[in-house]
């Protein structure tokens, strides 16, 4: 953890990076409690980090993907749940896959950025003491411990998902979509979450229709 102290002098900003502080910076001139840009600003340098060079299918740089996963929470929380518009829920959001897909463990997020934020990473994470479970099984963990803020996050990791979908085969798409009509779909409704449930059935709506060339989803 040699960039404990001086990841500001290698903090290299991107497009995604710019956005999240961009939209970060509006949205606490809007809000009661803001969010320490500063801290986000190093969890985007630990994920860009840490995911490297990894890709998405889609072609994107994987860690394209947090940094939007982020953005949306923040947005989400700031307008909607301001409660939960907290500098730990956006960096939670920027490191959510380190632990599965990266070197970046729980002990080191723990060092960086404290327990918190670490605790808050592993409930995200689906490689488990006794195996990897799948997303469905880690919204009903979370669903079963009540762990409302981290259901938000991981619905928003879905969300994204689905919105580059697209890259993935017909077979996987079929999956994907399934789970969410069977899993997420049903925890939005459970918590109220209304407009995001609008939103993912939406989606699945056009994922469907796209593969199959219908205007119905017959899943749901």
């Amino acid at each position: 953890m040699e960039d404990i102290n001086d990841w500001q002098e290698k903090y290299e900003s991107c497009k995604y990076a710019d956005r999240l502080l961009s939209k970060l910076s509006e949205l606490n001139q809007q809000v009661t409690i803001p969010v320490n840009i500063n801290e986000i600003t190093k969890g985007i340098y630990y994920a860009k980090k840490y995911h490297g060079s990894q890709m998405r299918q889609s072609g994107d740089l994987y860690y394209s993907h947090p940094i939007e996963v982020a953005y949306m929470v923040a947005e989400y929380t700031a307008l909607n749940m301001p409660k939960y518009y907290r500098t730990d829920m956006i960096i939670t959001s920027l490191l959510h896959d380190t632990i599965e897909d990266t070197a970046f463990t729980e002990e080191m997020i723990g060092r960086v950025f404290g327990e918190q934020v670490a605790s808050q990473v592993v409930d995200l994470t689906r490689v488990k003491s006794y195996g990897k479970i799948s997303a469905a099984e880690t919204m009903s963990i979370l669903y079963s411990q009540n762990k409302k803020d981290i259901l938000v996050i991981k619905l928003f990791d879905r969300i994204h998902n689905m919105q580059t979908i697209g890259a993935k085969s017909p077979d996987k798409i079929k999956k994907i979509v399934g789970e969410t009509a069977q899993s997420f779909l049903a925890v939005c409704t459970y918590f109220g979450y209304i407009n995001l449930e609008n939103y993912l059935y939406k989606l699945c709506h056009n994922s469907v229709s796209r593969e199959h060339n219908t205007n119905e989803l017959e899943i749901l």
